[in-house]
């Protein structure tokens, strides 16, 4: 039996957390104090108090989510819990990185930062949509796309089970696809509460700065192999991981291949790191031979 650890991404945030864990465990609290002094803002008090439409604001989602992961994830280093793979659902892929050892907790958090920054500056630059479609065939929404590609950019986001694909773009290439989807037998089109096209061609405006904020952290190979977004499969070389996260800002994340590349890796066993119960979720939907945990707080781990 092999243990994989999950890290969840943006959309997994809530006021208040992060509290319980800062309460009970005094290295989590300890991490917190950290995150203020490298943010240079007291992100304790948003994460507890809000407002909520603070802590969505991307700049602010970003570090907070990934602040929270690695609190967590001081739990599980006290429990002593071993683990085989790492992988992590977009940002989450920085958080899965800093706990398999790849880059430091300061490192890191100064780069999610940078990068929920640009994020929203390319959202700005270039607005966009994003709607998950459900209950649709890969291959009728690849034709969706395709057709709906006439009226602007529409591009497949985020493979995140096998009945949900989110797809993303520029406002009437989102809506074109998603009145497109519903006609092609989707079950279900939601439309997406974000401040940008996610992993489409247009946060591409976001690549440079990111790959600058990348070149300066130190990143190391990580202590067991990183299943990444962009390839679906293992990785461990520092250089290639760094190109990686960068491919990552304007590539879909291929999580269904992700999930059922571990389970032939051997992992039946794995634990979300984090806020939320989305990858939990998702992993259902996925294999049920993979048994998700969540793991938010020290005394979710028996």
């Amino acid at each position: 039996m092999k243990r994989i650890l999950l890290f969840p991404g943006q959309g997994s945030q809530y006021v208040g957390m992060g509290k319980k864990l800062a309460e009970t465990s005094p290295s989590a609290k300890a991490l917190l104090g950290r995150a203020n002094e490298v943010l240079g803002f007291d992100l304790a008090d948003i994460l507890f108090n809000g407002p909520e439409d603070r802590l969505t604001c991307t700049d602010i989602t970003q570090p907070a989510i990934f602040t929270v992961s690695m609190m967590a994830m001081e739990a599980v280093k006290e429990k002593g819990v071993a683990f085989d793979y790492v992988a992590g659902h977009s940002l989450g892929e920085y958080s899965a990185l800093c706990a398999a050892g790849a880059f430091t907790f300061e490192a890191g958090l100064a780069t999610v930062r940078l990068r929920g920054q640009l994020m929203a500056q390319a959202g700005d630059k270039s607005p966009g949509s994003m709607a998950a479609i459900l209950g649709l065939e890969t291959d009728k929404l690849g034709s969706v796309l395709k057709e709906a590609s006439a009226s602007g950019i529409v591009v497949a986001a985020n493979y995140n089970s096998p009945s949900q694909i989110v797809i993303s773009g520029s406002v009437a290439g989102v809506q074109a696809a998603a009145k497109l989807a519903e006609t092609a037998g989707a079950k279900k089109v939601v439309m997406l509460a974000v401040s940008g096209a996610f992993h489409s061609p247009l946060m591409e405006f976001a690549v440079p700065g990111l790959r600058e904020g990348l070149a300066k952290i130190a990143i190391q190979a990580p202590k067991v192999p990183l299943i990444s977004n962009v390839e679906a499969k293992p990785v461990t070389d520092a250089e290639s991981i760094r190109a990686l996260l960068l491919r990552q800002l304007t590539s879909p994340v291929r999580w269904v291949e992700s999930m059922q590349n571990a389970l032939g890796m051997g992992c039946t066993e794995a634990l979300e790191v984090g806020p939320g119960k989305v990858l939990m979720g998702l992993a259902r939907g996925i294999s049920r031979d993979l048994k998700v945990t969540p793991v938010e707080n020290p005394e979710d781990l028996k």
